[in-house]
């Protein structure tokens, strides 16, 4: 089966052997005793592959929620985050699912879910955030008050901690500050509070390399291990991860619809685009991710092209100056390490183009389409009748 000749038009990939292994890889880094939670914003299609590898999903939204719920998650397997969650949306969950994790991002939030505690007679589970000194979270003084004071809050079941700064983070350095940081709150919990926090939700951000950029992430993740194996407080550890488990897991096909020259530059005229296909830390195609030119992968380069997508917008460029076999119209390129948000955070209402089928390759390499390519333009228009 050549998946390079799906289809037509823009599509994507998703793999999960790659999933799976990539999941194998991780845990014989970490060790048997680190949990880990996949963050299914990085990619909703993930979650069926990645539920019976990983102890726990991260919910963002309640669209994220009911795709869990439409695939028959189980409630106690998730963590319901989010720096913004309604009233509304949170009683739904409350009045109807138990063993749910809530992570609690401001005293609001905090104050909702003791709210509902009560109402609905039911005992909540919560994860205290401490912020990044961002708008996610809540101060370590605030955590250390709803700490001191949870006796005044039966409803609540203290589960931890979490804690989330960034991604693409390669210093161990970085990471070190950060376990420090965690270390002397959940040490100071205990000794002025009384209580030992049961767990800690670490999101330690490993990068991925889209750019051929050298990375050992062994070491990387080797010494974050050492470093939490090393700390004064010992509880269980879960690592919330997203880019880190799904990048690896996807591809991205487009294909020619055009070419020309203008003023000795060549270019590619692509019927996907940035809508579609992004990589953190590009800007205007000036980096080189892994492209192949499907078909041609062993022909000696002919000419350097820069590759822009379909958009009315001088920003949609994908690449520049990359060197390929003679390519024609109709030809298929493929981006590798797409398995993590290009599905997801493109901007793809843009000029109402079509959202790309989707197509998964499961555990025993068959092939299913989880979408097809879906026509966006009725969501940019007003369909009722127009007064005269």
């Amino acid at each position: 089966m050549d998946i390079s000749k799906l289809q037509d038009t823009a599509y994507y990939v998703f793999d999960f052997r790659a999933l799976g292994q990539r999941i194998d890889d991780l845990r014989g880094l970490l060790g048997e005793n680190i949990r880990l939670a996949y963050a299914i914003k990085a990619n909703p299609f993930l979650v069926k592959g990645a539920l019976p590898r990983v102890e726990r999903l991260e919910i963002c939204s309640p669209g994220e929620s009911r795709i869990c719920d439409a695939l028959g998650v189980d409630p106690a397997a998730t963590v319901i985050s989010g720096i913004n969650k309604t009233p509304a949306f949170i009683e739904e969950l409350v009045a109807n699912t138990d063993g749910r994790i809530y992570t609690v991002e401001s005293l609001t939030q905090f104050e909702l879910l003791d709210r509902l505690s009560g109402k609905y007679g039911k005992k909540l589970k919560i994860l205290l955030r401490l912020t990044n000194d961002s708008q996610f979270g809540i101060n370590e003084e605030d955590i250390e008050a709803l700490v001191r004071y949870r006796g005044d809050h039966p409803g609540l079941d203290y589960r931890g901690i979490q804690f989330f700064s960034g991604t693409q983070k390669t210093s161990l350095k970085k990471l070190r500050r950060e376990i420090l940081r965690l270390d002397e709150l959940l040490t100071r919990l205990e000794t002025d509070c009384g209580w030992r926090s049961p767990e800690l939700e670490y999101g330690p951000g490993f990068p991925v390399s889209y750019f051929g950029e050298t990375l050992d992430e062994g070491e990387l993740i080797l010494g974050l291990r050492q470093l939490l194996e090393q700390t004064q407080w010992q509880g269980k550890i879960t690592l919330e991860l997203g880019r880190s488990i799904a990048a690896c897991c996807g591809r991205y096909f487009t294909h020619v619809a055009d070419l020309k020259n203008n003023h000795g530059q060549n270019y590619l005229i692509l019927d996907g685009g940035m809508h579609q296909m992004v990589y953190y830390g590009q800007y205007m195609g000036m980096k080189l991710p892994k492209v192949t030119l499907c078909g041609k992968e062993n022909l000696p380069p002919a000419k350097d092209w820069n590759l822009c997508g379909s958009l009315c917008s001088m920003n949609d460029i994908l690449v520049k100056g990359l060197p390929l076999p003679e390519v024609g119209v109709g030809d298929t390129l493929c981006f590798y390490n797409t398995g993590a948000y290009c599905v997801t955070e493109g901007i793809s209402l843009f000029l109402s183009r079509d959202l790309p089928a989707v197509y998964i390759l499961d555990e025993t390499g068959k092939l299913h389409r989880a979408r097809e390519t879906t026509e966006t333009y009725p969501m940019n228009m007003d369909g009722g009748k127009m007064d005269n």
